[in-house]
């Protein structure tokens, strides 16, 4: 089973809010997730970036793929400088 970790859109028509979640690669874009570990609002101002560092790091660790979209986020708020850490450890 692949693990990704994605982006699932939330909030109402043309006013976008993500969730950053672990879900299984198969699952549609909106369906079952496995874990919620953030969100992200690109609307606000200033945009609005939650993530819950240590099980973005547990995931990266058992081997969860983030999309594009996501390893951008994960690096402006320092996941993978931590997961780096954590591999050398």
């Amino acid at each position: 089973m692949a693990v990704k970790i994605r982006l699932r859109r939330m909030g109402a028509k043309k006013r976008p809010f993500y969730r950053i979640v672990v879900a299984d690669s198969r699952s549609p874009r909106d369906g079952r997730c496995i874990e919620e570990i953030g969100y992200y609002n690109p609307i606000s101002e200033p945009v609005e970036i939650k993530i819950d560092d240590e099980k973005a790091v547990k995931w990266l660790k058992n081997g969860a793929q983030p999309t594009d979209t996501v390893k951008d986020l994960f690096k402006k708020h320092g996941v993978i400088e931590k997961f780096e850490e954590a591999k050398k450890a």
